[in-house]
Formats: C-alpha cells, structure tokens, sequence
C-alpha cells in the first residue's frame, strides 16, 4: 500500500482515527484538466470542536514525554517525507498545478521543516533572571496547548508543515485545516506521514472543509494558538476573532512585492530573477514580485528583455508535458487575474507581453506606462504578471518601494552597497539582495509588516518557540517565606 492509498482517506477526516466527515466530503479536482483526482471527508462544526476536546486531552501526555521521544517523531516523519517525495511531488503536480520542481521542493522543504524542529525538544527553553530576592528566579518556556493551523492552496504542504512540524515538537496538539481545494497535499500527506512515524493518536487533526469549518477551528475553545496563512480580508476576520478571544493569532498574508533594480544590474540575469519571481507557480505565491521598479537608463531594454523572456515560456498542464507554467487554481482566480489586466488596461497600461488565456492557462504578462494608481500596480494580483515602473533616484525608489500597504519581501538587483542603502529604508519582513522575492527556509524567520502580517512568527528556533510556546515565570526558595501577615 502507498502512503497515500485512496482506501485510507476517501471521504475521511482524521480525528483520532480515519472517519466519515459529518458534513459530507470534499471533492479535489485537477484544475489543469477539471477531473476529479478523489474526495476528503469534511469537518462540520461539531467534528472540529470534538477534536479539539480530544487534541487537549492527547496534548498533556505529549507535553510531558521526554524530548527525545517527541525529536524521534520528528526525525522519522523527516524521513518519510524523503522516502516518499515521488508519490508526494505527483500528487502536488495534479492537485496544485504545479511544474514538478515546485511539487520536489515542496517535499524537501517538507523533510526539512521536520529535522528542523527535530532539534526544538532540546534546545534551551528559558533563561534564568536577576531578582532581589532570596530565591531563584526563572522564565521558562511551556507548549501552548493546542495549536490551529489554517493554510491555503498555493504551497499547500509547506505553508501546512511550517506550523504543524514545530508546533508538535514543543510539546502541542494541533487542529490543521487545508484549503479545500489542495485537501491531500495540505492535509491528507501530513496525516498519513506522522501516523507512520508513531505519532500518538489525537495529536493532529485533519479538518478539512470551507468558512464554517475555518471559523470553529479558530473559535474552538481549547485552540490557544492560530497560525494563518492566506489573505490579508481573511487574516484581518480571523485577528478580530483571535482578539476577542484572547487567543494569539500568527497571520502571513499577502503581498505586493517589489523588486528594484539598479542601472549597475547585469540585465540577462535581472531579467532571469525577474521572470522567475513574477511567473514562478503562476505568480500565486504571497512572495511572488508583484512591481518591478527598474532605472531610467535600463528601464526600456529590460522591458524588452522580459517581454521576450514572457513569450518564450511554455504554458500548459505540467503533469503532461513539460511546461514553465501551469494552470490558475481555478476559473474564480482566473477572472480576477484577467479583470486586473484588463482594468490595468482601460486606465493607460500596456500590455507588452501576455494578457490573454486558453481555458485554466494564463499567458506570463508584463504591463507598462503604469501610475501608482494603475490596478495591476496597486493590487495584489496571485497571477503570472510583470507589472514595469521606471525610476531616476534612489529616493524615488525607495518612495515607490514603500508605496504600498504590503510589506513581506523585497528585491534590489545590481550594486551591492547601493543596495544596502536601499535596504536600510525599505518597510519589508524580507530584503533580498541580487536575488528575486521568493524564498523561504526552514531555518530563517518568515512573516510581513503591515498588510501582510504581523512578524516572524514561524522559522528558525527562536520564532518557532515564541510562537508556539507561552512563557512562564518561576520562583524557587530553599524554605518557605517569611511573610508580615
């Protein structure tokens, strides 16, 4: 049997155990062809707040096993993440519409995010404090309970495992809702894998299911925690609630990306950033570079360059034939991406590239004579689109650079110190220097500031323990205390 034998999750959730969802299923489709790829079971209200009951109950016992125990886990899910990354990238390919060394990279970032937090049970949770008095004094770290995990469908097993991996390695329960439209890829593969590595049951729940699913997974009393990945509406619904439940919410939202490039930048390899950063996975990645700021004097060769790149890239259905685009996830987010572009179009933009679609295959575009103002500048888009700005200063730049309510990576492309100036003034949680905007490890924090989140909150030992853990302080005295009363 397969990892991921349809036998085991048809028309299932996992709480617990596989079992019936109590508001039907879930069908998952290929949005390359619209076939029908299977069907998940979907979690209805009562099933997610049963879970969480049961994720509070199992979550005490992990809590205090010893850390070695719960680093094994870890480990062997790190290595089932690797035995299996075949069965897992085609399944990534199909669901996603993804080019298979999108699905391979999701994978390995998989089996990296699980070594990764293997090391978390170990390393140092506290620190021990000044005090005037006659005791020890301590601060120390303790699992948060239990933990909900909400991701969307663009990286639907990293965005999952990013949160779920070190959020079970210190010592917690989790509550994970996939999109439902990448059920299987953000949700049945992290199942499958951490019940074959021995993880005990009642620990993770898969959940899968729309609004209402989303909403009691967040609003579930025993849920601590809520780690989101997805937009910034949503992400802004979701911190209201948080709020006023006193839970802490983790957002990731979107993004509108900039990417500047200097005079000094070699123009061939601009350009190649440049194409991979807008059109990488269609552009529907938070990351993806969404306003490419480029200099007066290279503006218009790079323009022409990344026209040409644009027409040069095959399109089409990635699992089979080999192609550098695949499919938008499904035809709502296709409507969006063209009426952008073609509102763009209708206040002065220019279409040098693209801008046209075969059925689910948008075309890589790039866009022109463009104002602050102009649609594709001014918006998000999750498309596979270039808009071009041109620039005289530094200054103007950096102006157009902060122009936007969005603030989760940046690029600068050319002289490095130049760069380092640029990067100094520049309202982003990430700056990437010669190197476009996407990209993400599992050992350096990953989040936005304004619009696009609140902070790092996952990546690397010390976002992962702030965020899944709530600190805890402790006195110790070698006799009772004498007190006035």
């Amino acid at each position: 049997m397969t990892l991921l034998d349809s036998t085991t999750w048809t028309g299932k959730i996992h709480s617990t155990r596989w079992t019936e969802g109590s508001d039907g299923t879930i069908t998952v489709r290929e949005p390359a062809t619209g076939e029908t790829l299977g069907a998940v079971g979907a979690a209805s209200r009562e099933d997610v707040l049963a879970a969480s009951r049961a994720a509070a109950a199992a979550q005490k016992d992990w809590a205090a096993r010893p850390p070695r125990e719960r680093a094994a886990v870890l480990r062997r899910a790190g290595r089932l993440f690797e035995e299996h990354a075949e069965e897992i990238r085609s399944w990534i390919v199909s669901e996603t519409g993804a080019i298979p060394p999108k699905g391979g990279l999701e994978a390995k970032i998989a089996a990296d995010e699980c070594h990764e937090a293997a090391a978390l049970p170990t390393h140092p949770h506290g620190e021990v404090l000044a005090t005037d008095e006659d005791r020890w004094s301590q601060a120390r770290r303790r699992p948060a309970g239990v933990v909900s995990v909400i991701a969307p469908f663009n990286f639907p097993l990293i965005l999952s495992i990013r949160s779920v991996a070190p959020a079970l390695a210190l010592g917690n329960a989790v509550l994970l809702k996939p999109d439902p439209r990448t059920s299987v890829s953000g949700g049945v593969v992290l199942a499958r894998i951490f019940e074959e590595a021995g993880l005990p049951e009642g620990l993770l729940h898969l959940l899968p299911g729309g609004r209402e699913t989303g909403a009691a997974v967040v609003e579930a009393p025993e849920a601590r925690v809520v780690a989101f990945t997805g937009s910034t509406e949503a992400g802004r619904s979701i911190g209201e609630t948080c709020a006023r439940l006193l839970k802490r919410p983790h957002l990731e939202l979107g993004g509108n990306n900039a990417m500047i490039v200097l005079p000094e930048a070699d123009l061939d390899r601009a350009v190649s950033a440049a194409a991979f950063g807008s059109f990488m996975h269609q552009g529907q990645i938070c990351m993806t570079t969404g306003r490419h700021l480029v200099h007066e004097d290279i503006h218009d060769d790079y323009l022409e360059r990344l026209a040409a790149k644009a027409d040069g890239l095959p399109v089409g259905d990635p699992a089979r034939e080999q192609v550098a685009l695949g499919p938008i996830i499904d035809e709502n987010q296709l409507k969006r991406v063209d009426s952008i572009v073609q509102e763009t179009v209708l206040h002065g933009g220019r279409v040098v590239a693209g801008g046209t679609h075969e059925g689910p295959f948008y075309r890589p575009t790039v866009l022109t004579d463009l104002t602050e103002e102009s649609p594709a500048w001014a918006q998000e888009i999750f498309g596979p689109v270039a808009p071009v700005m041109r620039f005289r200063t530094e200054e103007e730049a950096i102006a157009l650079a902060n122009g936007s309510a969005y603030g989760l990576s940046a690029s600068i492309l050319g002289d490095v110190g130049a760069a380092m100036r640029i990067a100094d003034q520049l309202a982003s949680g990430k700056i990437h220097i010669n190197e476009q905007t996407v990209s993400d490890e599992a050992y350096a924090p990953f989040g936005g500031v304004g619009d696009s989140g609140n902070g790092s909150r996952v990546g690397g030992a010390a976002a992962n323990i702030e965020s899944f853990t709530e600190l805890q302080w402790l006195t110790l005295r070698p006799e009772i205390a004498q007190y006035p009363f």
